[in-house]
């Protein structure tokens, strides 16, 4: 693990230099120009210039990009220029929202993923085990957006068991914060879990297979013990290894949902900041997305290193 750590930070190090390249170059190559969309249509040439100044707009693209990755490794995103103030802040009030739905969301998903990987796993080729690959790719085939409005229609329109949209807060207690969480949490799990689930049901088969589970069977040892402590355990790198992957992917898709639901998190912040071309907003939230999915798959080969020891005397 010694090594294996140092190894991990270095490449995270440069991963993350090659993403912030990369976010910079492509949010300069977005359409419109930021002073004339602050100013207006109507702004003079003089006024568009010395906004354009004042942004720095007008300096060499290297000097902007070395100017704010500088800023960005002192946790200094900038200043918004909708709102005046830093973007660290705006990023930060939004993650009451973001990260509840998040975690709400990843835990959805591997209890349902989990739970029906393994049942399908221990009913190969059987009825069981084609209802749950038919589960599964209803999962990939329904976009998060339509399962949302679909969420909705049945659970608030129909049953008026829950809100349709917004966000209670977390002032009077978890409850009101977490019901109104609850629908979007559930659509952007369902269109998560599918993957986990035919990864879980192929690692456990594999494992299934092996040598020492039979072994195990032969002696005797539960039926229980023998998936649990023996299949699962051991099938757990590959798991593991998407778990990563969709953890990232649930940041991500939960800026598509908090605008079906009408929540105040990082999504609607930073298509706002698209809209009124806030190049600051647009930059730190793409760059605090992409670290933290940066961040999880190295956790996850870290992950590796103590589920397997021959990966930590690699």
């Amino acid at each position: 693990m010694r090594r294996l750590l140092p190894r991990r930070l270095a490449t995270l190090a440069v991963t993350l230099f090659l993403v912030s390249l990369l976010i910079f170059i492509v949010v300069r190559v977005l359409p419109g120009d930021p002073a004339l969309v602050i100013l207006g249509t109507e702004g003079n040439p003089e006024a568009v210039a010395r906004l354009r100044h004042t942004l720095g707009l007008d300096r060499p693209l290297l000097v902007q990009y070395a100017d704010w990755l500088g800023r960005a490794a002192r946790a200094d995103l900038g200043r918004s220029i909708q709102y005046d103030v830093p973007v660290v802040s705006l990023i930060q009030s939004r993650l009451a929202v973001t990260v509840p739905l998040t975690l709400m969301a990843a835990a959805l998903m591997l209890v349902a993923a989990l739970t029906l990987g393994v049942f399908a796993a221990t009913r190969h080729r059987r009825l069981g085990d084609y209802v749950a690959m038919t589960l599964s790719q209803l999962g990939f085939a329904v976009p998060s957006f339509w399962l949302g409005l679909l969420l909705i229609l049945v659970f608030s329109v129909k049953l008026q068991w829950l809100r349709a949209g917004g966000f209670d807060g977390w002032q009077d207690g978890p409850w009101p914060g977490i019901r109104s969480l609850l629908l979007p949490a559930l659509a952007l799990a369902l269109f998560q879990f599918a993957g986990l689930t035919r990864a879980t049901r192929s690692a456990v088969l594999d494992v299934m297979r092996d040598d020492y589970v039979r072994t195990a069977r032969a002696k005797g040892v539960r039926e229980g013990v023998v998936l649990w402590k023996h299949t699962l355990r051991n099938a757990m790198i590959p798991i593991v290894t998407i778990i990563g992957i969709q953890l990232g992917q649930l940041m991500a898709g939960s800026i598509v949902l908090e605008s079906v639901f009408s929540l105040p998190g990082i999504g609607r912040l930073v298509l706002g900041a698209i809209t009124a071309r806030d190049l600051p907003v647009v930059q730190g939230v793409a760059l605090f997305v992409a670290t933290v999915i940066v961040v999880l798959n190295a956790a996850v080969d870290l992950v590796y290193g103590v589920l397997d020891p021959r990966i930590r005397r690699e």
